[in-house]
């Protein structure tokens, strides 16, 4: 059976457009459509849908509470369509906050040029998003073609072996650093590690968070509201000061250099062939030339595979990387990719990682 979605947005000529990229996937079917919110919670206790995509800015209901209600009535895997400015990053994250699993750019003059030219990577998202979903809830729609690819067989301890599931300790020293890598799911995968953090953590974190780069801004604001640390959207020639993190912008490439225990973060604008940006493999990997042993990567849920060319550079300097485990991934993609080249030194839920970051100490 093919994904069904729902769509929800008050123009007609956008849903038109949604509709004509999801037809193009014989592994999605489009079942419903809804101009407000008020719609939307309606049609999605009505026609259950595998996954919706949804507006922010609607008449009789907004966006952001009409995915309150579906969540709290009929949950349902909700795509947020987003616009690239302040405001709509604002809204997205409210829109996070309330329930909704990701968010997609919905930007330009023309949104119907701006769809055809990443309709693609839109339906790969939809499928990835509506296939967690049913595995959580136990249902077997969707496609019976398209699998995700199971979990890596977690290797024998050994001393041999850097994949473990206990967490280490006690390694990191007071000149250390912390980079956390995320992408789908890092909006919320990104706050709740932090959370877990002991008060008066010391060492600066490195944050590369896949996102456009109207919301990194934001979302830096957001954590530094909410968080036990500081945070802060980084500049160009930052140097880290110890406890606080750093959101790369969006965008951009951010790349540790300076010495040991005197990091300091330079950025760049990426090239045509870079597509994660920022890309969480450069940022470990210049991190692990400047701290070696004393670095702690971490990478979040996401798609894709960011981050394990970076992991190698950080084992091959005698660095420790850790990864989420596929349960708590909202898409278990780049800590997959970490785990099957085996060079997780532990794989932990995401309830776990916070405090154990906090436990490498030394």
């Amino acid at each position: 059976m093919p994904i069904r979605i729902l769509i929800v947005d008050d123009s007609l000529f956008f849903r038109r457009a949604l509709r004509e990229v999801f037809s193009s996937d014989p592994r999605l079917e489009v079942v419903g459509e809804a101009s407000n919110g008020r719609q939307a919670v309606l049609k999605a206790c009505e026609l259950k849908p595998d996954i919706m995509t949804m507006d922010v800015e609607m008449p009789i209901m907004d966006g952001i509470s009409a995915v309150r209600r579906i969540t709290e009535r009929c949950p349902t895997a909700i795509l947020m369509l987003s616009a690239l400015t302040k405001a709509g990053a604002e809204a997205t994250l409210d829109a996070l906050d309330a329930g909704a699993v990701d968010f997609f750019p919905k930007n330009g003059d023309d949104p119907d040029d701006t769809l055809t030219r990443s309709g693609r990577r839109l339906c790969s998202r939809v499928r990835m998003l509506a296939l967690r979903s049913q595995r959580e809830s136990g249902r077997s729609a969707g496609s019976a073609t398209e699998k995700t690819a199971p979990p890596p067989r977690p290797a024998a301890y050994s001393a041999g072996t850097r994949q473990q599931r206990a967490a280490p300790s006690g390694f990191l020293s007071r000149q250390g650093l912390v980079v956390i890598g995320a992408s789908t799911g890092g909006p919320a995968a990104v706050p709740a590690v932090l959370s877990k953090l002991p008060a008066g953590f010391p060492l600066p974190i490195l944050i590369a968070q896949h996102m456009p780069g109207a919301f990194t801004g934001p979302f830096a604001q957001r954590l530094n509201d909410s968080m036990p640390i500081d945070v802060i959207e980084a500049r160009d020639g930052e140097i880290l000061r110890p406890g606080l993190g750093y959101v790369i912008p969006g965008g951009q490439h951010g790349e540790i250099a300076g010495r040991h225990g005197a990091y300091k973060l330079n950025l760049r604008a990426p090239v045509a062939d870079e597509h994660y940006r920022p890309s969480v493999s450069l940022a470990l990997s210049s991190a692990a030339r400047v701290a070696g042993d004393d670095l702690l990567a971490v990478v979040l849920t996401g798609m894709g595979d960011d981050g394990a060319d970076g992991a190698r550079d950080v084992v091959a300097k005698k660095g420790h990387v850790w990864s989420q485990d596929q349960a708590s991934c909202v898409i278990y993609g780049m800590p997959a990719a970490i785990a099957k080249a085996n060079l997780a030194e532990a794989i932990l839920p995401l309830t776990q990682i916070g405090a154990a970051i906090g436990g490498a100490l030394r």
